[in-house]
């Protein structure tokens, strides 16, 4: 039997690029994707395996997670576009979507139909209001809120996301109340989408995150979209049994990546140094996200080949590109 580290070797992988695309008018590495700016026109954005957690990229990428990301928020966008107007134009490769350069907004809309994740932690230390929005008496982990709650946040130059109210989004100026409504109402229609297709799927849409931009007067969705990075999902068939026995909910998200850092001493504090991944633990990562992405599209994975993927990724692009430029 191959061991572990014989599977997952540090080609199948694609840890980041560096392409330089005719039209190309900025370059931006995030903690997960790579993104072209194509003359103020198109962005490009190449999905990578790199993972992070509290705010920080992890030292060792999982393979296929780029493209079980690209792969799932293409299937959401096109199947939402009706209900709320998107970026998207192409899916050229496995790795990459191309869409409408738009102005983003500097918020984060956040909306929970579950005490979990961050909003469980401020609770459990006592607080009853995040993003000032009033949280009931008498939850325990895992309750679902009497209506979903939105709890925005805004990027920090530097470290974790913060959290901010609707009132302090627009006391500050970073979005016009008119626009921020406008925000707010298609993160609902978005979420009731995203909770009543993953019921279909034996899903529970617990929590998720949406990013918008401007293009001329028009608000789109942007990025990704009921990704297990930006989304986290319970087991819709043993949530009542197990909350019942108040126990740990069964879940497809990005959590027990966060709870493994968190046994080996991370959490993103200043000073902290993120443990290295064992193999075991890579390929268990990969095993589910892969599964995630099976399980919320009902559609077989298929691999992509990792041998020649710069190449691929490049040349899909450019012709792309030369496509919708002609």
């Amino acid at each position: 039997m191959l061991h572990i580290a014989a599977l997952f070797k540090a080609m199948d992988a694609l840890t980041s690029t560096n392409f330089n695309f005719v039209g190309q008018e900025s370059f931006y590495r995030g903690k997960v994707r790579d993104v072209y700016n194509i003359n103020n026109k198109f962005l490009a954005m190449v999905a990578c395996d790199r993972i992070s957690a509290f705010d920080v990229v992890l030292p060792r990428p999982i393979p296929y997670k780029g493209q079980v990301l690209n792969q799932i928020a293409e299937h959401f966008l096109k199947l939402s576009k009706d209900l709320v107007p998107n970026w998207l134009v192409k899916t050229p490769d496995p790795n990459v979507s191309i869409g409408h350069c738009c102005e983003p907004y500097k918020v984060e809309m956040v909306i929970r139909g579950y005490l979990a994740g961050h909003a469980w932690r401020e609770y459990k230390s006592g607080k009853r209001e995040i993003c000032g929005v009033h949280m009931p008496e008498g939850m325990k982990e895992n309750d679902a809120f009497p209506t979903p709650i939105i709890t925005p946040t805004i990027k920090a130059s530097e470290g974790h996301d913060e959290d901010i109210s609707r009132e302090g989004i627009i006391e500050m100026g970073l979005v016009p109340e008119a626009e921020y409504l406008q925000l707010e109402d298609y993160t609902r229609k978005l979420y009731a989408f995203g909770s009543h297709y993953a019921r279909q799927q034996g899903l529970i849409l617990v929590d998720t995150k949406y990013e918008f931009g401007k293009l001329g007067d028009a608000i789109l969705l942007m990025d990704e979209i009921h990704t297990p990075d930006s989304s986290r999902y319970f087991y819709a068939d043993t949530y009542e049994e197990i909350q019942a026995k108040d126990q740990q909910q069964r879940q497809l998200s990005k959590e027990f990546v966060r709870q493994w850092l968190i046994e080996n001493g991370f959490q993103g504090k200043d000073g902290q140094v993120p443990p290295i991944f064992t193999d075991e633990f890579v390929e268990l990562v990969s095993q589910r996200y892969i599964e995630l992405y099976e399980k919320i599209t009902s559609k077989k994975f298929q691999k992509q080949d990792y041998s020649s993927v710069m190449e691929r990724v490049e040349s899909n692009i450019s012709r792309t590109l030369e496509g919708l430029e002609a």
